[in-house]
């Protein structure tokens, strides 16, 4: 850890300022309380403070060296008395030489001598203060230095998360596809063989882009869109899809591969079940400080419903927490024959 005040001019700045600033109230008191003339006075308040101020400096390195969270109170105590002491000892000594050469007035000079014993005392309380001063930078510095490895580590630790859910989506929807693809090949080889180059089409897209956590909303339709491409295949005609869709909307960002799941859900719990045409619709539209994505689809209610294990919805619910930490962005509404889910997307005003 380097000097504080080395690439920091403002602090230095701060720091000469005090000293100056103490050095006129030592003139003060010299010259017009103690009665010294106006030249000892001076010279007494600028050499004793332009001392210490350097000596000030240097205790940074003595300071950093006695690590408080390394170290005994006592090895503490006992270094930090003996730098104390020598440090006052040595600004007297020093401070004392240079003005008995410099100012030669009887007056003054038994002034000087009888003074030794509270300056030293004075430099004493200089030490403490500055230590002081500079265990607080060394503890701030350490806290922001914790606090930054801190968020560097929930930041991995939630983009494996993120990266976790995401990739659970594509084994899922490739379990399914295969699924329909091994119907196929007995019934209808040549849409088996459709829907194979479908999803080796959809599975190149969708793997380029895998790195990228956030997307335009166009894109995701896109993807969504060659899915739907590939369900066709075996599905044709039993269902359509619906878009209401602003240019707004289009253009705003959402989490990739977020909506492939709803439309995975629409299939399997709507197409699958119905022998009439399911219309799923995709609706999009600004809310306030939200854009609001609702996938809708109707089903047969009379139909034995499909079990689930519910991954698609969960993951998604768990992606939004983590990408915008909040557990209210997703909505579920189901009727007597319509499945509606609601995405809220905050977009920030």
């Amino acid at each position: 850890m380097i000097h504080p005040f080395a690439n920091n001019k403002t602090s230095l700045a701060v720091y000469s300022l005090v000293w100056l600033i103490i050095a006129l109230i030592q003139f003060l008191v010299l010259n017009y309380f103690l009665e010294i003339d106006f030249i000892s006075a001076l010279l007494d308040s600028v050499l004793f403070n332009m001392i210490m101020l350097l000596f000030g400096l240097t205790l940074w390195y003595p300071t950093k060296f006695i690590d408080i969270e390394e170290r005994s109170s006592l090895t503490i105590f006992t270094n930090h008395g003996i730098g104390a002491v020598v440090t006052s000892g040595i600004w007297i000594a020093l401070s004392y030489l240079v003005l008995s050469k410099l100012i030669i007035d009887n007056d003054y000079s038994v002034f000087l001598k009888s003074s030794l014993v509270w300056r030293f005392l004075i430099g004493l309380l200089f030490y403490i203060i500055i230590v002081s001063i500079y265990y607080l930078i060394i503890y701030y510095n350490n806290f922001r230095e914790k606090l930054k490895i801190e968020s560097e580590l929930n930041s991995l630790v939630k983009e494996a998360e993120l990266r976790s859910l995401k990739y659970q989506i594509n084994p899922h929807f490739i379990f399914n596809s295969l699924n329909s693809i091994s119907a196929l090949t007995i019934s209808d080889p040549e849409k088996a063989r459709e829907m194979t180059i479908n999803l080796s089409t959809f599975l190149r897209g969708t793997l380029s882009k895998n790195e990228n956590q956030k997307t335009r909303l166009s894109e995701e339709l896109k993807n969504v869109k060659l899915y739907l491409e590939i369900e066709k295949v075996r599905f044709e005609g039993k269902f359509e899809l619906y878009e209401e869709l602003t240019e707004e909307c289009l253009n705003l960002e959402v989490p990739n591969m977020l909506l492939q799941p709803l439309f995975e859900n629409a299939i399997k719990h709507g197409v699958y079940e119905s022998l009439d045409l399911v219309t799923i619709k995709i609706a999009c539209k600004k809310e306030s400080e939200y854009l609001r994505i609702s996938v809708t689809n109707n089903f047969d209610k009379d139909a034995a419903p499909r079990k689930g294990e519910g991954i698609g919805l969960k993951n998604i619910e768990n992606r939004l927490k983590l990408i915008y930490n909040r557990d209210n962005l997703l909505r579920v509404n189901k009727t007597e024959n319509s499945f509606a889910v609601d995405i809220f997307i905050p977009t920030g005003g």
